[in-house]
């Protein structure tokens, strides 16, 4: 399968899971407002209380939506310049994981890199990648949004 319909399926189940949310989130809003119309004490605190899970569901659709297109953008910047970290010769295990001795060599040649150059945005995304393929999924999410912040502060200064 080509990249750019790898790319085009992924954007469609992306695209389809939001409607199917926001769908879900009116219902809930609907059966909220119901409860509330009541007119009861009880469906009155929980229609109230049903009406702020709508909310946050938007929330965290919105939020996580942004923070997915921050990350697209600087993967295509970084792979513009070249930059992206080469992980094809790293030996893999059989799920097709990079083995870890080689994710912690990766790790330690990309943090010395950001050492040397703590403020370049490009170093924190390669920071991020390599903490992903060592297994570190929070690390990697810190990492990515010290990315995101110092390329937004450098379109800033622009």
């Amino acid at each position: 399968m080509s990249g750019t319909s790898r790319r085009a399926r992924i954007q469609l189940t992306i695209a389809f899971m939001c409607a199917a949310l926001l769908v879900y989130l009116a219902l809930l809003g609907r059966t909220a407002v119901l409860m509330i119309a009541a007119g009861r004490a009880v469906a009155v605190v929980l229609g109230t209380a049903l009406l702020i899970l709508p909310a946050i569901g938007l929330w965290a659709m919105i939020a996580t939506l942004r923070a997915g297109f921050a990350h697209q953008k600087l993967a295509r910047l970084v792979a513009d310049d070249g930059m992206e970290l080469d992980v094809s010769a790293l030996p893999r295990r059989p799920s097709g994981r990079i083995e870890r001795d080689a994710a912690d060599a990766l790790f330690d040649t990309v943090r010395a890199e950001l050492d040397g150059d703590p403020h370049n945005w490009r170093r924190w995304y390669r920071l991020a990648r390599a903490y992903d393929y060592a297994g570190d999924r929070t690390r990697a999410r810190e990492a990515m949004k010290k990315a995101v912040e110092l390329h937004r502060a450098m379109q800033g200064r622009q």
